[in-house]
């Protein structure tokens, strides 16, 4: 198997020596970047298994190297670090499109474990909720998912989606008629760690909804539930 290509977007040199060492021990090749601009040239020319992103960085920080890599249309995961323990800095990370987020000082062993989580959902083709999905394709109208190739076309075009919107539209079309609340998707897609940040969720489907929706104001796919939260449409 490849070995994973990562990306470290890091100015401090203590920090990415650290992750250097326990990401090779993990068989990672490793590419380091002291700034954001370097950081967010080095995203944008190559492709990545996961990107790990100071949000401050000199330069350009690290949130607007995220939203500018999702507006790119990179898909690949993006794992934010900050010294700021800030509950608006775990938000703003998480809806300018990081898939997790780590607050310094901690320790190693979360560190791993968070990397290799991000690696088994990449490399995982069962749905969010840990069942084969009922089909690897789902076909509504225009709109097609290929679960196993992780790609959305809406009229033969494929839609570039984050990870976590692909996942969204992944759980929702495997269960069409189904509603689920802001917090079961953020435990399902996100995972306990984000519990509180419900919003976050109204952040995602509003940009999954702008991508594949004819016109947001009268969505065709993505139903709302009042009251409740989300559904796909049934009656496609």
């Amino acid at each position: 198997m490849a070995s994973k290509q990562i990306l470290i977007v890091e100015d401090d040199s203590d920090i990415v020596e650290l992750l250097t060492i326990h990401l090779r021990d993990l068989g990672c090749d490793v590419i380091t970047a002291a700034s954001g601009h370097l950081g967010l040239n080095a995203a944008k020319s190559s492709a990545f298994d996961l990107i790990i992103l100071d949000i401050m960085l000199p330069g350009l920080n690290g949130m607007e190297v995220c939203r500018k890599i999702r507006q790119a249309d990179r898909q690949t995961p993006i794992m934010m670090l900050t010294a700021r323990s800030e509950e608006i800095d775990k938000v703003m990370g998480l809806e300018t499109g990081a898939d997790d987020y780590l607050t310094k000082p901690f320790s190693i062993r979360e560190f791993i474990a968070r990397v290799k989580v991000i690696f088994r959902r990449s490399e995982d083709h069962h749905s969010p909720e840990g069942g084969l999905a009922a089909s690897s394709i789902m076909t509504y109208g225009d709109l097609k998912i290929d679960a196993d190739k992780r790609k959305v076309t809406l009229n033969s075009v494929r839609i570039e989606l984050s990870p976590k919107e692909f996942d969204l539209i992944t759980l929702l079309a495997s269960n069409p008629g189904k509603s689920y609340s802001r917090k079961n998707l953020l435990n399902l897609i996100w995972g306990y760690d984000f519990e509180g940040y419900e919003h976050t969720v109204n952040s995602h489907i509003n940009r999954l909804r702008s991508k594949i929706e004819g016109d947001v104001s009268n969505p065709k796919f993505i139903l709302t539930t009042w009251g409740v939260g989300y559904r796909f449409n049934e009656d496609l």
